[in-house]
């Protein structure tokens, strides 16, 4: 089975305001453990986390083994103040803060750096990507600072521009990535970038009735396009589903995340093959230095 590359371990899947009153006083153990164990049932055994700022990843990896789970962990995001990022990590205003939140992942044993450069789609509206995107200077910076630590780097970007500049500038996997163009995929194929898509994060919305039918089949239209355009560029693939997110449950996440890629790729031979690969890719780089 493959394993979960994307996953926010302190969300339940349905209501996110609930999961943070669940955690905010102190992680709940056992709302911890039976995501587990939906892992464990579905035979996942290696989930890669996105971070929180309630510390949930960080009690998580103490129990993963008991799940014969490897688990890993930024322990939080880190996002520029005044941008996206708030819900899964702390925020920074210059350089030299965001130099002493890498150190502090150090000192909490984080596995990696998770850094937000833009926001997310924006699905009551057209699906456009909300906020403003950070400069390619200050993602450049931010990758170089967590490279030099020793830590690899899980970049949160969408948008065409965004996905390359964060490709070029270094950032080991992009996640999400929609709206990414050709140039973007061939950045990320010349620079051996892992992308995540999440794809069934709009999937599974389709047809709920929370958001536009119109807008959700438009992204995913373009969506499976994209993956499609960079199987063939030779973009490295993982599967990650975004596991917590609304109507992503842990463990079937992972399943739904498959049975996509198998719908927008599914007459292509090697295609476990090459996922597989990029998942190989995650789990040799994005470990504790």
């Amino acid at each position: 089975m493959f394993g979960e590359n994307h996953a926010h371990i302190f969300m339940n899947a349905l209501d996110y305001h609930q999961a943070v009153k669940d955690h905010e006083k102190t992680p709940d153990e056992g709302l911890i453990r039976a995501h587990f164990k939906a892992y464990q049932e579905k035979q996942v055994s290696f989930v890669r986390d996105g971070g929180d700022y309630l510390h949930v990843s960080y009690k998580a990896r103490e129990i993963a083994p008991e799940y014969g789970i490897d688990y890993r962990t930024p322990v939080f995001a880190i996002h520029k103040n005044g941008h996206y990022g708030g819900i899964v990590g702390r925020g920074f205003d210059t350089m030299k803060e965001y130099a002493a939140l890498v150190k502090e992942v150090r000192k909490e044993g984080g596995d990696f750096i998770k850094i937000m450069t833009t926001g997310i789609m924006d699905f009551d509206t057209d699906g456009s990507i909300t906020g403003t995107a950070l400069s390619f200077g200050e993602v450049r910076e931010m990758v170089h600072i967590a490279h030099e630590e020793g830590f690899c780097v899980m970049s949160h970007t969408n948008g065409a521009r965004a996905v390359k500049e964060a490709a070029a500038a270094g950032a080991d996997s992009i996640e999400h990535g929609n709206y990414a163009d050709e140039e973007a995929l061939e950045i990320m194929a010349e620079m051996g970038t892992v992308w995540v898509p999440t794809i069934t994060v709009v999937k599974n919305l389709i047809g709920k009735g929370r958001f536009s039918d119109q807008v959700l089949n438009q992204i995913w239209e373009k969506g499976k396009k994209n993956i499609r355009r960079g199987y063939e560029a030779g973009v490295n693939l993982a599967l990650g589903s975004d596991a917590g997110a609304y109507l992503v449950p842990h463990g079937q996440g992972i399943l739904d995340e498959w049975a996509c890629f198998q719908e927008i790729l599914g007459d292509k031979a090697d295609l476990m093959e090459r996922l597989l690969k990029g998942e190989t890719l995650i789990q040799e780089k994005f470990r504790k230095v």
